[in-house]
């Protein structure tokens, strides 16, 4: 990687070990906030706003949907400075998204194996429609194109969202369970829906979900291009800042809503994370500073491997085995140190960082191996 001030880097040959450490961090952020010990005492910043605003918790899963279209840009521009044929890239996109899919739904149901309470709507499953329509739009149209288009998007859904009138109530709602987004999904989505009456996947807000994975294949396009790397710094740093304020001010008119993925979410996270980008890419990629990263590495480098296996643990934990009366291991666990008189918090928080740990050894394991698990 080139030092700031020295000659451009050839398209194509970037490879960012900046994104696999941001990568990390994001997941081992993702396995403590699904994974308290207590999650009623959790604490606030580990919780996703109920509603309207953001909290910390709020950034990560369309953090990993921005680096999912970044890794887009990075991954596809090497494989056509390489002639590889068009047709043969877009089956493997479409092959690896329905697999990702797939494990999704399959998910779903671990590890009790109810199948008549599948989900289809999840976070597997919204990042491979992200992943295929993003993929296939950079196989096939410039940044430009990709910029009108997500900025098109990100306007017509909330015209969408704030003007039609929903069916039911006769004018225009963002309340919990009463909008668009939730009338359209009562009809459409079959199986469970997350919330009972809506579902924060569901299809609607889908839609600036691919906006946010289009906001990371431009920040690819960037980090790619023949700039100086100090260009590259300055430009993510002011096209973070200035997608963040615009959604501060969208904000007043289309608030800012994780559960509706609305635009005005879409260009705060994608700001903040443009930011938070430029800072690892100055000071891992051109400063070097590369060591001591190991944990967040081990995550990055293997995410959807490090997503299954905390994902399959947590339910193993928190599964109830023999009916509902039961306690499930976490319950019987978090039941015994309770009376210690320590606070529910710190207990919550200390179980949710044990558990991390407890992922971390098969993910390290694969790390050292240097096996990296894909689809």
């Amino acid at each position: 990687m080139q030092e700031i001030g020295k000659g451009p880097t050839p398209e194509g040959s970037v490879r960012l070990l900046s994104l696999d450490i941001f990568r990390g961090i994001t997941m081992i952020a993702m396995i403590l906030v699904n994974n308290p010990g207590i999650e009623e005492h959790a604490y606030a910043p580990l919780l996703h706003a109920k509603w309207n605003g953001i909290t910390p918790t709020d950034f990560i899963f369309p953090s990993f949907v921005f680096m999912v279209g970044m890794a887009i840009t990075l991954s596809y521009s090497r494989q056509v400075a390489k002639g590889t044929p068009k047709k043969q890239m877009i089956a493997k996109i479409f092959k690896r998204a329905v697999i990702l899919f797939a494990l999704g739904v399959f998910l779903s149901i671990v590890p009790l194996f109810n199948f008549s309470d599948y989900r289809i709507p999840g976070v597997l499953q919204r990042i491979s429609i992200v992943f295929a329509v993003c993929a296939v739009l950079f196989l096939n149209k410039g940044w430009k194109f990709q910029a009108w288009l997500g900025a098109i998007i990100l306007v017509a859904y909330c015209m969408a969202m704030t003007l039609i009138p929903v069916p039911g109530y006769g004018y225009a709602i963002l309340e919990p369970g009463k909008n668009l987004a939730a009338w359209l999904d009562h009809y459409v989505i079959p199986g469970r829906m997350w919330q009972g009456t809506w579902d924060p996947e569901g299809v609607l807000s889908t839609f600036p979900a691919i906006v946010t994975g289009i906001c990371g294949m431009l920040a690819g396009h960037l980090v790619i291009s023949r700039k100086t790397a100090e260009q590259k710094i300055i430009w993510l740093f002011l096209g973070g800042f200035l997608s963040f304020a615009l959604a501060n001010g969208w904000n007043w008119f289309f608030p800012i809503n994780k559960n509706l993925w609305t635009s005005s979410f879409v260009l705060y996270v994608a700001g903040l994370d443009g930011m938070i980008l430029a800072s690892m890419y100055y000071i891992v990629d051109v400063l070097g500073y590369r060591k001591r990263w190991t944990f967040a590495l081990a995550f990055g480098s293997n995410a959807i491997a490090a997503y299954v296996i905390a994902d399959v643990t947590g339910d193993i934990l928190m599964t109830k085995w023999h009916g509902p009366a039961s306690q499930s291991i976490n319950d019987r666990i978090i039941a015994a140190v309770l009376p210690s008189g320590i606070s529910p918090e710190i207990i919550s928080l200390v179980w949710a960082i044990l558990f991390c740990l407890l992922c971390f050894i098969p993910v390290y394991i694969l790390y050292r191996k240097k096996i990296f698990l894909k689809i």
